[in-house]
């Protein structure tokens, strides 16, 4: 067991589980700002965590809430550009050799800063939609679905740098990259 575990439950109103996974989020930042902390198993767990609760939700969450007119094809398309510049500023963090470099610290702070900037967009504009516009019981089917796919994602280690980076190509093909930049 590591320091950092990330919790797994099985159910729950999908709007609360992210929720609680952009807490967890916040406090392995924290952490990995600590010069006295674990920082090599907080950025691991952090890459393992961004990378399932990102695909988990681009997979699961906002197609749904878009057929459900809860949140719109726009928001939608923003949320992957977001994760886009998050999973490249990850990759950057992945690819600093150690921990205790300006380097690292650098890194450190411009994930910090895209992470942060996504889920106060996302908290207000497409959880809120799901909280207002979907179900008590849809929002439960929708937490069961996404917790499914992000349990398997992290099953597979799937913040490993070498998947990291085929996401972060991935992105770059489709021009989300080019896109995260523009809106800079």
């Amino acid at each position: 067991m590591t320091l950092f575990e990330i919790p797994r439950p099985v159910s729950g109103d999908v709007v609360d589980l992210i929720i609680d996974d952009h807490r967890m989020f916040e406090t392995l930042l924290r952490e990995l700002r600590d010069a006295t902390a674990d920082r090599a198993t907080a950025r691991a767990t952090l890459a393992n965590l961004l990378i399932a609760h990102g695909e988990a939700e681009e997979a699961e969450v906002y197609p749904r809430l878009r057929r459900e007119d809860a949140i719109t094809g726009h928001e939608e398309h923003h949320g992957h550009v977001e994760h886009a510049a998050g999973n490249e500023a990850l990759l950057a963090l992945l690819e600093a050799k150690g921990t205790d470099t300006q380097k690292f610290d650098s890194a450190v702070e411009k994930l910090a800063e895209a992470i942060n900037h996504h889920l106060g967009e996302e908290e207000q504009t497409i959880l809120n939609g799901a909280r207002a516009d979907v179900s008590a019981k849809e929002r439960a089917e929708l937490g069961q679905a996404w917790l499914t796919r992000r349990s398997k994602l992290l099953d597979q280690d799937c913040g490993d740098i070498e998947n990291v980076r085929r996401i972060v190509a991935e992105a770059a093909r489709e021009g989300l990259l080019e896109e995260a930049e523009s809106e800079e």
